[in-house]
């Protein structure tokens, strides 16, 4: 297990020091950063002013050393458009999406766990075939239809929620839906397959011949076995909520990360682009890690490796 642990990190450093490369050399291929802070009606003398201040007619890779030498210390530069350190940005503005990100997880979690429960008892049956069409149409819907659809029936046409914002709770219950119920398929396909195979084994049917009621066998026995994958698929799905929060964070105009790059981009702001860019995809892979270290020791096989 030891040996294991220790490949997974060196893996995941791997992808984290492409995902940092990634990150210096695409924003770079989008546009020429030095006419991006000069401004587009610069003359040249000023353009060439710029790239010799800030070290852009250096070779690429002495610049992406040096930027990775101050991202590692924590120092993202200063944006180009907010006129303020990138790392104040972040600070501010992660708070916001993280809180959707639990949240969305959370309503996937509520929403997914009883459909797959049901469509495992009665599988095959009517419910079954319901519960699947609700995880197909969550998986095919975009979810920036689904947010424009929640707009328009609870908040232009209701008047329940807010559209925008993020001054209080009623703020995030559209967000969270639209983005917890695009991730709600995966957990609910998970937990039907894992309660048919639970349900079909030799202790459950012990448990049935002693006569206990069918919900404590479903509810104590069966599913207590049947989440265990959950949890490592909860921690990828948190990281993925935490890159696809952009579009809903744009939707909603909710002041988190996602909102931060949207505006970044329009801006093309690229030291804030970068960092974002950095920050959602480590934290992905890290989460992605945690996820299969939980596996890892969930799994007989690879704990006694």
């Amino acid at each position: 297990m030891f040996i294991y642990t220790l490949k997974r990190l060196a893996l995941a450093a791997l992808v984290a020091f492409a995902v940092s490369v990634l990150a210096f050399v695409l924003v770079r291929l989008t546009g020429d950063v030095a006419i991006a802070i000069a401004g587009e009606g610069a003359r040249a003398d000023d353009i060439a002013a710029v790239r010799q201040q800030y070290g852009l007619d250096r070779p690429l890779v002495v610049q992406y050393v040096e930027w990775l030498g101050r991202t590692l210390k924590g120092d993202f530069g200063q944006s180009l458009y907010f006129k303020t350190p990138v790392t104040e940005l972040i600070g501010d503005k992660i708070q916001t999406t993280a809180v959707l990100a639990l949240l969305s997880i959370a309503f996937a979690l509520i929403l997914s766990i009883p459909l797959g429960v049901m469509a495992a008892v009665w599988q095959n049956s009517w419910i079954d075939r319901l519960c699947l069409g609700l995880a197909v149409a969550g998986q095919a819907l975009p979810n920036f239809f689904f947010a424009l659809c929640l707009i328009m029936v609870f908040s232009i046409g209701l008047g329940w929620l807010p559209v925008s914002g993020a001054d209080s709770w009623w703020h995030f219950i559209m967000p969270t839906v639209a983005l917890g119920y695009y991730v709600t398929p995966p957990f609910m396909r998970l937990v039907r397959a894992g309660m048919i195979e639970v349900l079909n084994a030799d202790y459950i049917r012990t448990a049935r011949a002693k006569g206990l009621p069918p919900a404590t066998v479903v509810l104590r026995h069966a599913l207590r076995n049947a989440l265990v994958p959950v949890v490592a698929l909860t921690a990828v799905q948190l990281g993925f909520l935490l890159g696809g929060s952009i579009v809903i964070e744009t939707v909603f105009a909710l002041d988190g990360l996602g909102y931060l790059a949207y505006q970044a981009i329009a801006q093309k702001d690229f030291p804030v682009i970068q960092a974002v860019l950095l920050m959602l995809s480590v934290a992905y892979v890290l989460l992605t890690l945690g996820a299969d270290l939980v596996n890892a020791w969930l799994d007989p096989r690879i704990r006694v490796g």
